[in-house]
């Protein structure tokens, strides 16, 4: 180490500082406290890093999730210790169940002596741990570059996800000779070949086989590759919701999207097929369909960077690991397009869906029905466009009749399900394509949970457009609690005027009175620089009969 002696000493957080622009970061979302004073001193000195100052933790850690979604690089959020900490609890779990690169950094009180006893002081680290791939306290200052770039390879490696370095207030004052460590060249494992072997076979001798693409497939090189293997073999596919998007849904062979967990059309599909390939998908999101042990019952290949965990409803007969991209690659090169396959019924499905959504997303009622909602905003959104999804019932809405037609045009998350995240998510998306349009859909419920971020929005000089679906209630669980037979009770609330809390804000606040009146109030918000809020009544009435009777009759008499 005597090379050291050459080099100046420098502050622990200059040095984190040095490490995060040596990974190529770009933006901290955060909102310091005092333990982050000389981290924050050393942050405005970065010519490389902007710090977008958010006003609750919970955003700061939803909007780097997002940001490691849409790029594929590791987000970074900053927060304080005790209260702030706690508060990325959520968005911590959001990344890490969604399979997306986050690096949170928390400041703490000093360790080696500190005047003020155990005031604020959690064990983070350990709170972390069941929700993070890693979490370290850094206890010494020589310990920041090693610490940092392991930090950012456990996130961004297979499968991503979320870590968490705790920085103490004495730790980053101190002064070290180290300095950044350079990122590893890495390269994805190739699947190995007696496994694609085996694959080809089994889809060549199925009689219909089907695609099952999940978040995991939602990648540019996957993407392309999928295209070329459908467009040879003419497979047909699904998506589930966290793969919306990887292949264009108004391809002839799509199928639809998974978004309930049976008795919809795609349902039927899939009990058609008797060869099921999975790409990328994850036990994390809710399944897309649930496996049978009966003799005889459809078989399921499983390809995706990882083997699959194992448990009563997904057990794969064959696993291929590896480069899901290459994988998909050298079957498409390999395999032989059999004369036998019949995906006439399958395709029949896609047909009675289609016949199905047409009626109902024509219904121009008021309040506004959710399939004309969809419609509505797949109409006035461009091929590019973003839509982000907070959750709710109407999730579900835009996941079966809102056609995805490029990768991260709609960003929702169906593994921890949050309520909150798409406002920040929409932000986010917003300052990485200026250049596209972004809508974020939100009910009412999850907008309240994290609307402060409106003035975040409005700071940064965004061009984002919310539309709030108005119903007063907890949509959702209350379409579960009809179906269910129970008492119409504790899931109702009253609203803020939510034309004004937007102007509060400095945001342009509309409201719909009328259906005919949302789409040319969608087209002016968009084509208006600015941040706008849409209050939007919505009518879920027909929630129970449509989704958990209209659909299961209709689509069990194909």
């Amino acid at each position: 180490m005597s090379f050291l002696k050459n080099q100046k000493k420098i502050k622990g957080a200059e040095l984190f500082i040095r490490c995060l622009e040596e990974e190529g970061v770009e933006y901290i979302f955060g909102l310091p406290g005092e333990e982050n004073l000389d981290f924050l001193e050393c942050l405005c000195k970065s010519k490389k890093i902007k710090l977008i100052l958010t006003r609750h933790e919970q955003g700061a850690g939803f909007m780097a999730a997002t940001y490691g979604r849409v790029t594929g690089k590791a987000g970074v959020c900053l927060t304080t210790l005790g209260p702030g900490a706690t508060n990325l609890v959520t968005s911590a779990a959001y990344a890490q169940l969604g399979g997306m690169p986050l690096v949170m950094i928390t400041g703490q009180k000093p360790i080696k002596n500190t005047k003020q006893g155990k005031f604020q002081i959690l064990d983070v680290v350990d709170l972390m741990q069941p929700i993070t791939k890693y979490t370290h306290q850094i206890s010494s200052a020589n310990m920041i570059a090693s610490e940092v770039r392991e930090a950012f390879r456990l996130a961004e490696e297979e499968r991503p996800g979320a870590v968490h370095l705790e920085l103490p207030e004495d730790i980053a004052s101190e002064e070290t000779r180290r300095r950044p460590l350079p990122k590893s060249i890495v390269r994805r494992p190739v699947p190995d070949e007696k496994s694609i072997n085996q694959a080809i076979k089994l889809i060549e001798k199925a009689q219909r086989p089907l695609l099952v693409l999940g978040g995991g497939a939602n990648r540019t090189s996957t993407s392309k590759m999928l295209l070329e293997f459908v467009e040879k073999t003419k497979i047909p596919f699904i998506t589930t919701q966290l793969g919306k998007g990887a292949l264009n849904e108004r391809h002839e062979n799509f199928l639809g999207c998974a978004a309930l967990t049976d008795g919809d059309f795609v349902h039927r599909a899939i009990e058609e097929s008797d060869q099921i390939i999975t790409v990328g998908q994850d036990n994390f999101e809710k399944p897309p369909f649930i496996m049978n042990q009966k003799k005889g019952g459809t078989k399921v290949i499983h390809i995706d960077h990882i083997t699959a965990n194992v448990n009563g409803i997904y057990f794969p007969q064959l696993m291929v690991t590896g480069d899901i991209a290459n994988a998909i690659w050298q079957i498409k090169e390999k395999i032989n397009v059999n004369p036998q396959w019949d995906f006439s019924k399958m395709l029949e499905t896609r047909k009675a869906h289609l016949k199905h959504s047409e009626k109902i997303r024509e219904d121009n009622r008021f309040p506004i029905f959710p399939p004309y909602l969809v419609r509505q905003i797949r109409n006035v959104m461009p091929a590019d466009g973003i839509i982000t999804m907070d959750n709710g019932v109407y999730k579900l809405w835009f996941a079966r009749g809102y056609p995805a037609l490029h990768q991260n045009t709609v960003i929702l998350d169906n593994a921890l399900a949050s309520m909150g995240a798409g406002l920040p998510s929409a932000i986010t998306a917003a300052m990485i394509f200026p250049d596209k349009k972004v809508i974020s859909v939100c009910g009412d419920g999850g907008f309240m949970m994290n609307s402060q971020e409106l003035e975040t929005a409005v700071r940064l000089g965004v061009n984002l457009t919310v539309v709030i679906l108005n119903d007063k209630a907890y949509g959702m669980v209350k379409w579960k609690q009809e179906n269910m037979k129970f008492s119409d009770f504790g899931l109702s609330f009253e609203n803020p005027d939510f034309v004004k809390y937007a102007e509060a804000y400095g945001a342009k606040g509309h409201r719909i009175n009328n259906a005919q009146k949302l789409s040319e109030t969608l087209k002016a918000c968009l084509s208006t620089p600015g941040v706008h809020v849409i209050d939007c009544p919505v009518d879920y009435s027909e929630n129970d009969k449509i989704l958990n009777k209209d659909l299961k009759k209709i689509s069990s008499a194909l």
